[in-house]
């Protein structure tokens, strides 16, 4: 008689497998990279300030700032020699962009133009190579030192102009007065064509000096002052001539009118 086979009963039942938990799960290295090098988003703090930048922007100094860089960006783009006029250019806008980061300073503080002329003399004997062997003075120098005396120029011009808009005569002749002895101090090139924009800064300051004059009477004692610190002025350069004449000029009818007076 057959043996009847009962089925065997498990001692342990196993488990069904649970879910897995999406914490726990390991995430391939592609994964981990894709979610580091994803940009972050901007808290909200940061966004107004990216529109307050934007607004503050459209003022003036922003407007310079994105010229300038439009220039540089033209300047990197096509790397050719600067022209004169171009280059005058590009220093007059730093100047400017140079004057809106600053303080608001009266032009009218005398002190202050001082210093900046000051300031721009120093530049130029500064970029002079003082280690050569030859002159100083000479072509190779002369180029070092051309920007800076660009610079001067540009500083005479523009600001005697400022003084004349805002007709204080008498701070215009001052200012004048005293950016001629700081062109007198600029240096003496080997060659003549060189001395070019000394003679420029010359006549700038002698054109700002007769403008002053056809609208300014001085008291008697100043228009002497005046008249002596002219003629001091004449022994650089007798472009001065002009202003020495319609000085005395004045000086004759103001005299005529305090005698008349008496």
């Amino acid at each position: 008689m057959a043996a009847v086979c009962q089925p065997r009963r498990a001692l342990v039942e196993i488990p069904e497998p649970q879910p897995k938990i999406a914490a726990r799960m390991r995430r391939s290295y592609l994964e981990v990279l894709s979610a580091r090098l994803a940009p972050s988003p901007l808290p909200r703090s940061r966004t107004t300030n990216t529109k307050r930048a934007q607004s503050l922007d459209l003022s003036l100094d922003g407007m310079w700032r994105g010229r300038l860089e439009e220039r540089c960006e033209k300047m990197d783009e096509h790397p050719t020699q600067l022209s004169k006029q171009q280059l005058v250019q590009l220093i007059r806008s730093l100047i400017l962009v140079e004057q809106n980061h600053e303080p608001k300073i009266m032009a009218s503080d005398l002190k202050y133009l001082q210093e900046d002329l000051q300031l721009k003399k120093a530049n130029v004997y500064r970029s002079i190579p003082y280690s050569r062997f030859g002159s100083n003075r000479d072509a190779h120098c002369y180029r070092k030192a051309y920007p800076h005396l660009v610079a001067f120029k540009v500083s005479c011009q523009e600001w005697g102009q400022v003084l004349l808009r805002n007709k204080v005569w008498d701070d215009a002749l001052e200012h004048s007065l005293m950016a001629w002895r700081y062109t007198s101090e600029l240096p003496q090139w080997d060659t003549a064509d060189h001395n070019a924009l000394t003679e420029q800064c010359y006549c700038i300051l002698a054109a700002h000096s007769l403008a002053a004059l056809q609208h300014y009477r001085p008291e008697p004692s100043r228009g002497r002052e005046l008249l002596r610190r002219l003629k001091m002025a004449q022994l650089h350069r007798q472009s001065i001539v002009p202003c020495i004449q319609e000085l005395q000029r004045i000086m004759g009818c103001t005299e005529d009118l305090s005698m008349d007076t008496k």
